[in-house]
């Protein structure tokens, strides 16, 4: 996940004979509690692609490009790139990463509100002509950097604009301002970009969106643009509800505004949809305090505690996400640390920095545990989404690699040969 550092060759561990990721899990506590009891996680390649399955059989006609900056694993580049998604790239880093994986340049798009000279200098060079662009500056700085770009303009949403302070993409009236200034710049605009964010609740916040695209669209075709790109962004949380929910509104609009025979290309950008149940995260109990409310306070019934633990993974490691806002979803007691029928405690969980902000969870009802006892952190895909790779010196848990050989099966069924097609794997069978 974002931060985690992988060897240059992946060890992909295949499971045979009815082994579950629990079991890796299990083995790799039992290995933890005879050495140093460090942090680590299991990476589901299967899950990953059942979402892509999941993408292809739900959305056939609106092509993923992948936010590298969800999830930056190299397994994960290389497992999405053979099976054919593109890329949204916001540095350097993340373009080296991409081409490294001999993406070509056709297939990646560079986003960010305001991208430094050098960055869109370098984009040029290796070729990458897609940029999202949302205000006049960034239209200049393009013009002069890399006069061949072709641009998505990126226009905001009542999504947007409820949710967040600071307003991404231009109005309405403004992309009319900008394509009449990139007629003037002769930048070529090819296209519109928008966000709806993945906490939006209301799929018809997609039907202002859409609209708003037409309308710019129409502006483009006024002004000589021939515009036939339409990026419905990367609002997808990762269930299927939810994806079929986004369908039922999209699909009509699209048959609408942009029918088939207008040419027009629809991509998006699912990121946590695609990684969000790939990573599980496995920590160490290493610190416990108990606290004792009065209980005139109400918050501690029959006063009993509440117990503050402190693990060996924080907000400055796997947890950097919860610094942008995320959410980050109470773990599971790992069943070696666990008794039947152990009565539940206000609890809340921090990193190991004793820094006020490296509180992981806030509140949650566990068991009472000790000092090495284990927690699993489910869902840890996209935890680092947004976030840099690492805010500390410490060292990064260990990603483990693992496909059932289902899985395995199934992918090989959907054409793609990860002996074949991926060059830095090394297939093994889980144990040996």
């Amino acid at each position: 996940m974002k931060g985690f550092v992988d060897a240059p060759n992946y060890i992909i561990e295949v499971l045979e004979g009815g082994t579950t990721l629990e079991d890796v899990v299990d083995n790799h506590v039992y290995e933890q509690n005879l050495a140093e009891k460090n942090a680590f996680v299991v990476a589901n390649l299967g899950a990953l692609m059942r979402q892509h399955v999941l993408w292809k059989t739900t959305m056939p006609l609106v092509r993923p490009f992948y936010p590298v900056s969800c999830n930056s694993s190299p397994v994960v580049i290389e497992v999405l790139s053979a099976l054919g998604v593109g890329f949204v790239c916001a540095n350097k880093a993340e373009i080296t990463l991409v081409l490294n994986h001999d993406i070509p340049p056709e297939n990646i798009i560079l986003s960010g509100v305001c991208k430094q000279f050098s960055l869109i200098k370098h984009a040029a060079k290796n070729g990458i002509n897609y940029l999202m662009c949302e205000n006049e500056a960034e239209l200049r700085k393009i013009a002069r950097a890399h006069p061949e770009a072709k641009l998505l303009l990126q226009v905001s949403t009542e999504a947007q604009v409820e949710e967040a302070s600071v307003t991404i993409g231009c109005s309405l009236k403004g992309c009319r301002h900008l394509l009449e200034m990139a007629k003037e710049l002769s930048v070529d605009v090819v296209g519109v970009t928008f966000q709806v964010p993945v906490s939006c609740r209301d799929p018809q916040m997609y039907t202002h969106a859409l609209s708003d695209a037409r309308c710019i669209f129409d502006m483009g075709k006024e002004l000589g643009f021939d515009m036939k790109i339409l990026d419905i962004g990367g609002g997808f949380s990762g269930s299927e509800f939810q994806l079929k929910q986004i369908l039922s509104t999209v699909r009509p609009l699209l048959e609408v505004y942009f029918p088939s025979v207008s040419g027009v290309n629809v991509i998006a950008e699912p990121g946590s949809f695609y990684v969000f149940s790939s990573f599980t995260l496995a920590v160490n109990v290493i610190g416990k305090k108990a606290v004792y409310q009065d209980i005139h306070d109400g918050l501690t019934p029959n006063d009993e505690p509440e117990f503050l633990y402190y693990m060996n993974d924080g907000v400055y490691g796997s947890f950097v996400g919860k610094l942008f806002g995320n959410v980050i979803t109470a773990p599971s007691v790992h069943k070696m640390s666990l008794t039947l029928d152990d009565p539940v405690f206000s609890s809340s969980l921090w990193g190991p920095s004793y820094d006020a902000l490296d509180q992981v969870v806030e509140h949650c009802l566990l068991p009472e545990l000790s000092i090495g006892d284990w927690l699993i952190f489910s869902n840890m895909g996209a935890s680092g989404q947004k976030g840099q790779a690492t805010f500390s010196d410490t060292d990064q848990p260990p990603v483990y690699y693992t496909i059932s050989t289902d899985d395995w099966f199934e992918m090989q069924e959907a054409g793609i040969s990860l002996d074949d097609t991926i060059k830095n794997f090394s297939l093994v069978q889980y144990g040996l």
